[in-house]
């Protein structure tokens, strides 16, 4: 399996695979005009380098992918999916600092 460094972008065609694709996955929706997803940016990168091997992290532009974020309800950003084994486990909404997200992400592993 190749995990990735870094999360990667994702559109509602390799949505699905992506999350069955890997044991554990956090995929950050956002938008390009949300000062907190630009925010929590950053975090995700250092985590997913931090963490390759054990949870593969995904992005997701809201404005470009309707169909998926519609499919969760997702109503504001940025918004967090946690998977396992291609379950989604929970969603959180709003900027994370990383140790809370690593409390949260507890969960998946």
């Amino acid at each position: 399996m190749d995990w990735p460094e870094a999360p990667v972008e994702l559109n509602d065609a390799q949505y699905e695979g992506f999350i069955k694709g890997y044991p554990a996955v956090i995929v950050d929706f956002w938008g390009p005009s949300c000062a907190p997803c630009k925010m929590i940016a950053p975090v995700l990168e250092r985590m997913a380098a931090d963490l390759r091997g054990r949870v593969a992290f995904g992005k997701m532009d809201v404005t470009r992918n309707i169909k998926t974020a519609s499919s969760l309800s997702i109503r504001s950003i940025p918004a967090l999916a946690f998977y396992r084994n291609g379950q989604l486990v929970k969603m959180k909404m709003g900027f994370m600092n990383q140790s809370k997200l690593t409390m949260e992400l507890q969960e998946i592993l």
